[in-house]
């Protein structure tokens, strides 16, 4: 998401290439897993099916199965937002919260990508696909995922600005989660966990603070 305007970003591809096709590919996919040939599946947003077909013809593979979406907003969308919870399911590993914490963090998350989706105009069933739901589940997973290790490092109790000056590549969700919080409070969505991993980020309150913000919620 663009950080001055929360433009997504085929909304900013359009006003700097507005007669060309955009086409967007987001999904579960760890690359060091992709180009070792394994098995992923992803989808492949395009408002023109032509153009669609004829990408996925090229990026097809044996092992690489792209799904034909026309749900741009959608796949973008999953795959902001997914960054962002990403980062708190790391923050729970890193403070030894459980499973069932993680599991229940997951669930709640998915229940935010699928109201800011929603609002932003994607369409439920994207957001339940591949590039929502699936990509959401493998980065809240696996430490081979930036934004889960990130998160992890937090909860073992280092500070974000430590953090981040230490990583050779980037952890997304870290820059998107003051942008989403924005987007989202304009758009009248509520999302406390995205707030919660913003606060963490932005030094404004600990990890135990966090975590009694969010399980003294109402019920």
């Amino acid at each position: 998401m663009e950080e001055a305007t929360t433009k997504l970003m085929h909304e900013v591809a359009r006003e700097e290439q507005p007669g060309s096709p955009i086409a967007v590919l987001s999904g579960p996919t760890f690359a060091h897993e992709v180009a070792a040939g394994l098995p992923a599946a992803v989808t492949l947003a395009v408002d023109d099916e032509a153009v669609g077909e004829a990408i996925r013809a090229r990026l097809a593979r044996a092992a690489f199965r792209p799904y034909l979406s026309d749900d741009v907003i959608g796949a973008e969308i999953g795959g902001a937002v997914k960054n962002v919870l990403a980062i708190a399911c790391g923050v729970v590993e890193g403070r030894g919260l459980g499973q069932n914490a993680r599991s229940a963090l997951i669930s709640r998350g998915f229940a935010e990508m699928t109201r800011f989706g929603l609002a932003r105009g994607a369409r439920a069933e994207t957001l339940a696909g591949l590039s929502g739901l699936g990509d959401l589940v493998l980065t809240c997973s696996s430490t081979s995922s930036r934004n889960f290790s990130l998160g992890k490092g937090l909860g073992e109790g280092r500070a974000a600005a430590d953090l981040l000056a230490d990583r050779r590549t980037v952890a997304e969700g870290a820059y998107t989660a003051p942008v989403l919080q924005r987007a989202a409070s304009a758009a009248g969505v509520d999302m406390p966990i995205v707030a919660a991993v913003n606060a963490l980020l932005c030094g404004e309150a600990s990890v135990d603070e966090v975590l009694e913000r969010l399980l003294s919620r109402p019920l």
